[in-house]
């Protein structure tokens, strides 16, 4: 599975909504779009990164940017694995 697939699928299971609800485009908006994406939900999202990658975030890290799209939160990932 590659990162932007695993992604959505920590996305999809942190954020309850069903299988295909996240749609597999980069440009697919995140933060704003989706109903149940609220600050627990950004924990619970950085938590499953952390240990599906073995990746520590720093608070100072986090902004809405990363957040804005799939795309930019894969890229996030993607650098934090370097």
């Amino acid at each position: 599975m590659d990162i932007q697939s695993d992604v959505i699928a920590i996305l999809q299971a942190t954020l309850g909504v069903p299988e295909g609800a996240i749609t597999a485009r980069p440009d697919t908006r995140i933060l704003g779009a989706i109903p149940e994406m609220d600050s627990m939900s950004v924990v619970g999202i950085l938590a499953s990164l952390e240990e599906q990658y073995g990746i520590a975030v720093d608070d100072d890290e986090i902004d809405a940017d990363v957040f804005a799209t799939v795309g930019s939160l894969t890229a996030f990932v993607e650098a934090k694995l370097g």
